[in-house]
């Protein structure tokens, strides 16, 4: 007769079996559901915690370690992230990792890599869920505060990306992830079971994330590290502050220790260590063209001693255009360029930094685009009628202004509203429009990363000559927009440029996409066009396993045909 004990110990293995079933279920047929985008109205509840959020922050500055593993370390090399609106504040205070502390990082993210990925993506899953729902509940706040202060967003700003965007990624992940697991491979008869699995890859990721936006921050180190890998992740020095409380959310939300570790390290320095170690399974980079191009390059010089093939993943950026058809209703042209040109003063890789216009619409849409860009407000995102704030730091601010310099020298060009550049206090950049008289002028073909939109304005009856002017003045490709109501052009203009933008829009901004709705990426110098927050994304941090199970014995080595 079973003894108690095995009686009990049937019974919660049952238990436990159940609830790996339901959890599997549960996994299986999760749905994701983009995050409703607050208003903050005042008086609301949300701006009051947000205000109140702020006032803790003001004039305060964070301390924010390296963390490997469980340890927090920090060095001798010490630095500042300041608020770029107001330079003298001193937000974060990090140091930056020598090359002990990433081979040390190295080898604890090898060391915990196997555990990792022997947890079932079910339960992996829910930890990013449950960070997820950390982040659009008790932390939004402070996720918007720290965006808000360090990286110069304004409250809608801060609220489609550090919420919205960050919490969407997470949780779209999940349902992607569980679609993919719904593929069967065919098991033709009784005989035989095929399968297939993911795993994570042999090694370690790694992560570097740019300032621009938090959603990007979070997603680069969370996608490997949901798909079974562990993870180095660089954060940028301008949005320290935000990212390690996404960090520190993640590990309130059940991440292991080691899974991803959070290194602030000078650019160079991390490069060079990460792609001299044959453990390298991968990068997922945001960045400049340059640094990508840099990295891709160390990675090739080092072929020879890596123990796999790493995967590369760029977004690199663009030069992002709205093409005017005479046909186009002119307030979406103005609305929608003003939007996509100044927002977080033009410092999204989608942004619309040329503009392209039949001469006969020009009038008009010259008039009211500067009418509008006149009633923007530029000043600090902590005043809430502040429509765009300062560029990140003294060097974009550098570039910027070079290139407004460029317009005030340049006999092809006319700065028509904005132009001035003052650092005084903050890196203020005017939002600024440019008449442009040579479509390749390197105003209209250079990434400017700044509040500076070029116009050209063509011969209405030169418009499909556009389409090549478009096409080939620049190596970008990342988005793009035509304005049109025929239809006819509508439907010519998606064809013709349907290789100059990854993220293609009729009749609205360039920027903007949404998780889940029009997963984002471009090719050419813009990127790999690994479309994060769609549902192949995900495969590039995988390595699947086909199995094939025999189910009778094989009684023979020959084939029939070779008898007599």
């Amino acid at each position: 007769m079973q003894s108690l004990r095995g009686l009990v110990n049937q019974g919660l293995n049952r238990l436990t079996r159940i609830g790996q079933i339901r959890a599997m279920s549960s996994f299986a047929s999760y749905k994701a559901v983009n995050l409703p985008v607050m208003t903050f109205e005042k008086g609301s509840k949300e701006r009051v915690e947000l205000e109140e959020t702020l006032k803790k922050y003001q004039g305060t500055t964070t301390e924010v370690p390296l963390v490997i593993g469980d340890e927090e370390l920090h060095s001798d090399d010490i630095r500042y992230q300041v608020s770029p609106f107001n330079h003298q504040w001193k937000v974060a205070k990090f140091s930056y990792a020598t090359p002990d502390h990433l081979k040390k990082a190295i080898q604890v993210a090898l060391d915990v890599r196997t555990q990792w990925d022997a947890m079932p993506i079910e339960k992996r899953a829910d930890i990013f869920l449950k960070a997820a729902d950390l982040m659009a509940t008790k932390y939004r706040s402070e996720l918007l505060a720290t965006t808000m202060i360090g990286q110069g967003k304004t409250i809608i700003q801060a609220e489609i990306d550090a919420a919205a965007e960050l919490v969407d990624f997470l949780r779209f992940n999940v349902e992607n992830a569980a679609k993919l697991l719904q593929y069967s491979p065919i098991s033709p008869d009784e005989t035989t079971t095929n399968s297939m699995r993911t795993r994570g890859m042999d090694g370690f990721w790694a992560a570097v994330t740019p300032f621009n936006f938090t959603a990007i921050a979070g997603n680069l180190p969370a996608s490997p590290a949901f798909m079974g890998n562990t993870v180095l992740w660089k954060p940028s020095d301008t949005a320290m502050l935000s990212n390690y409380m996404v960090y520190k959310i993640f590990r309130e939300a059940g991440l292991p220790p080691g899974v991803i570790n959070f290194l602030p390290a000078h650019g160079p320095t991390f490069g060079d260590t990460i792609t001299q170690s044959p453990d390298l399974a991968g990068i997922n980079f945001t960045g400049s063209v340059a640094t990508f191009r840099h990295l891709w390059k160390q990675v090739g010089q080092n072929i020879d001693i890596y123990k796999s093939f790493p995967r590369l993943l760029g977004e690199c950026g663009g030069k992002n255009f709205h093409l005017v058809h005479k046909s186009a209703d002119i307030e979406t042209v103005i609305n929608s360029t003003i939007r996509s040109s100044f927002e977080f003063s033009g410092q999204k890789c989608s942004a619309c930094s040329r503009l392209y216009v039949p001469q006969s619409m020009w009038p008009e849409i010259k008039e009211k685009l500067v009418a509008t860009r006149n009633k923007l407000k530029l000043g600090s995102p902590l005043e809430f009628d502040s429509y765009l704030s300062a560029v990140i730091d003294d060097k974009a601010f550098a570039r910027i202004k070079g290139y407004i310099e460029h317009a005030n020298k340049s006999g092809d060009l006319e700065i028509i509203a904005g132009g001035t550049c003052d650092d005084s206090k903050g890196y203020f950049v005017e939002p600024t429009i440019v008449l442009s008289k040579n479509p390749r002028d390197k105003i209209m073909t250079e990434e400017i990363f700044g509040p500076v939109v070029s116009v050209y304005a063509y011969p209405d009856e030169d418009f499909e000559s556009m389409y090549e002017i478009v096409n080939t003045s620049t190596l970008f490709a990342l988005t793009g927009s035509i304005f049109a109501k025929d239809q006819k052009v509508i439907d010519e203009a998606t064809e013709k440029l349907k290789n100059a933008a990854g993220n293609f829009y009729i009749n609205n901004q360039s920027t903007g996409s949404v998780v889940g709705q029009q997963p984002f990426g471009g090719a050419r110098l813009s990127g790999t066009n690994d479309k994060a927050g769609g549902p192949h994304y995900l495969l590039r941090f995988s390595s699947p396993q086909a199995i094939k199970q025999m189910k009778v014995p094989v009684t023979s080595f020959d084939y029939s045909y070779m008898k007599n």
